[in-house]
């Protein structure tokens, strides 16, 4: 499973990046706009959606519960302070995909009390796309936070922060389920042949 998560880089936008990766193969795009008006974050949302549906790519949307249905978006993610698991299902149903973010293994084993889809873990390493990062897991930390959580569940898993595609082989020997990644993807000199790396990774691992 490969996430990619929106972000201004460069000579990209939102819209722009995810028809770079979904040309390259990627076919799970989240929409994350901080500090930016819903009113734009519904419009770009509404381009997305139908650009995802062209290429047959699951939609989420960060945060926005009350815009998933309104730009016909697959689901939400949750980060550790936005909405409860729990409160979007209950506006969301059960047909709509619900991710939550957790950095510990008491996040995660919430996460799957309360619901959730799938987690989010993280972060990896260091990330100049995201504020107020928790403390980093590295590789040591999901290796000793994985074996613990699939003891008890074997709900899917992404890891996300600082991902490459070097480090895709050693996380899936963790037992996570797949990556979510933005700016590696858009600092690449072509983003859509980096996806296709970080595809056959992923499947060749």
């Amino acid at each position: 499973m490969l996430q990619f998560i929106t972000h201004r880089r460069g000579v990209f936008d939102e819209l722009s990046g995810a028809r770079a990766v979904l040309d390259g193969g990627c076919r799970w795009i989240q929409l994350r706009m901080k500090d930016v008006p819903p009113a734009e974050i519904e419009a770009t949302g509404r381009e997305l959606a139908a650009l995802c549906r062209d290429y047959g790519a699951t939609l989420i949307i960060d945060d926005h519960v009350e815009l998933v249905e309104v730009i016909g978006a697959d689901g939400v993610h949750l980060g550790k302070n936005d909405m409860p698991v729990t409160e979007a299902r209950r506006i969301l149903g059960s047909d709509r995909i619900i991710g939550a973010t957790a950095n510990t293994l008491d996040d995660m084993l919430a996460a799957v009390t309360a619901g959730a889809d799938y987690i989010g873990l993280g972060p990896y390493r260091f990330t100049t796309t995201k504020e107020k990062l928790s403390p980093m897991l590295g590789l040591e930390g999901y290796r000793r936070i994985m074996a613990a959580f699939r003891r008890v569940s074997d709900l899917p898993v992404v890891a996300i922060g600082g991902i490459g595609t070097s480090d895709i082989a050693p996380l899936i020997q963790t037992d996570i389920t797949g990556v979510a990644v933005s700016g590696a993807l858009l600092t690449a000199p072509d983003p859509s042949a980096e996806t296709r790396a970080m595809l056959s990774a992923l499947k060749t691992t």
